[in-house]
């Protein structure tokens, strides 16, 4: 298990010098060639845990600190050896043992005999102290919470009645949800087809079937086939809500990796453009139409400009605008400690631009659906409500959020998702050109 600390180490600490997860992970897998499968799988979920809770670990490891330490890896081995203390289920002795073997294996320049001294007086401390750590750690809300503190003081403002469960909700393990192609199987067909491969699920609305337990990918019936997609049940809502038929010619700006493009295409529409800035992204965009056996036009374009657009105005346009993705940390857990409070008046300016510019290639009558992936007011109703103040022709349209969700298991504020068991924290809005 030591070699998975390792691994998990190196992770946290590229994510703590700014990388982001999904980049830090695989590095740090590259450097240990010769893991087993379980040693990886280990390590990814020691990774995921660490900085999930890593406003309350790093507490604690303040408190247990003379003063903060030098060196980045070792620092990183006891964030690593404290989660897996406070929330695994491993032998406490057995976890203290790992992470000084670790410790003593840094490769050079490495720290020498002082690391595995300090990293064993550390955690043995925090075994007898853990108590008296405990009741400190509890009065500061960014330990309790595992969330900097500018954005617990943010939804505590902007959502006085919710801030506790959607900071709650987004510390969980985000459940495994897929969208069937009802084109192809109906959902009770495809429910029957899971429970005899021995795959428990629930219906939540729609298209949408949560499994009890997530599996690998590669083992869900009819996925390479085109059959089923994953998808948060949240994010499922864009489609239907943006109402595209087979006469429609419609535009997914900011598309990859291309979930909501397969969904539009399966619900019936023909004549599609997927657009997106980085050209590697789009590649996820095309494996993901070639999965699906479905077409869309592809192509490289920045969303904020109109220098690929041919002047023929879209009837439905789906604006899956950059955000600060604060509504989707359960499963990016790296965002809260990535993102800066300066960092949403950043995205609001690229959504500022973003919007009017699309605004103008919708036709008359036509319908824009804004979306992002935040919970932060500045990036959603905010960011609509400056846009309609500017556009006289522009009006937002109201919508019943069960009625297209087939349930009414949906939490949400006008538009807003409220983060919850069932999906992510996404934003809706639903505009019209008069």
């Amino acid at each position: 298990m030591y070699l998975s600390q390792q691994i998990a180490a190196h992770a946290v600490n590229l994510v703590l010098s700014g990388r982001n997860l999904t980049l830090a992970l695989p590095a740090a897998l590259a450097s240990h060639p010769n893991a087993t499968a379980q040693q990886r799988g280990a390590a990814q979920d020691l990774s995921y845990g660490t900085l999930r809770f890593y406003g309350e670990i790093d507490a604690y490891l303040i408190q247990l600190l003379e003063k903060p330490l030098s060196d980045d890896r070792v620092h990183a081995i006891l964030l690593v050896a404290l989660y897996q203390l406070l929330h695994d289920k491993a032998d406490a002795f057995t976890v203290v043992n790992q992470a000084v073997q670790a410790a003593s294996l840094l490769k050079k320049p490495a720290p020498k005999a002082w690391a595995k001294g300090l990293v064993n007086a550390i955690l043995r401390n925090f075994l007898r102290q853990q108590t008296q750590l405990a009741s400190r750690v509890a009065s500061k809300e960014a330990a309790t919470y595992s969330y900097p503190q500018w954005w617990i003081n943010k939804l505590k403002v902007q959502y006085p009645l919710h801030w506790q469960s959607m900071l709650l909700n987004g510390n969980q393990h985000p459940p495994m949800t897929l969208r069937v192609n009802c084109k192809k199987i109906s959902m009770t067909d495809y429910q029957q087809l899971l429970t005899r491969q021995g795959i428990e699920s629930d219906r939540l609305g729609g298209q949408a079937l949560v499994l009890s337990k997530p599996v690998a990918v590669e083992k869900i019936p009819g996925f390479n086939d085109g059959v089923v997609s994953v998808q948060d049940y949240g994010a499922q809502l864009a489609a239907p809500l943006l109402g595209a038929e087979m006469q429609h010619k419609v535009l997914d700006a900011c598309s990859a990796p291309g979930g909501k493009t397969g969904h539009i295409l399966e619900l019936g529409c023909s004549d599609l453009t997927a657009l997106d800035s980085d050209p590697g992204r789009l590649l996820r965009v095309e494996s993901n139409l070639q999965r699906l056996q479905l077409q869309a036009k592809v192509m490289v374009g920045d969303a904020a400009a109109s220098d690929w657009w041919d002047g023929v105005p879209f009837d439905r346009i789906l604006a899956d605008v950059p955000c600060t993705a604060s509504g989707i940390v359960r499963r990016h857990v790296d965002i809260k400690w990535l993102r800066r409070e300066a960092d949403v008046a950043s995205f609001v300016a690229q959504q500022a631009k973003i919007l009017p510019n699309l605004w103008q290639m919708l036709a008359k009558g036509g319908k824009l659906l804004y979306v992002s992936c935040s919970v932060f007011n500045e990036e959603n109703q905010a960011q609509v409500d400056a846009f309609l103040k500017n556009n006289a022709d522009a009006k937002q349209l109201a919508f019943d959020v069960s009625a297209v969700s087939g349930a009414d298991n949906v939490t949400h504020l006008h538009g807003q998702l409220i983060p919850s068991a069932a999906h992510d924290g996404f934003f809706y809005a639903l505009l019209q050109k008069n």
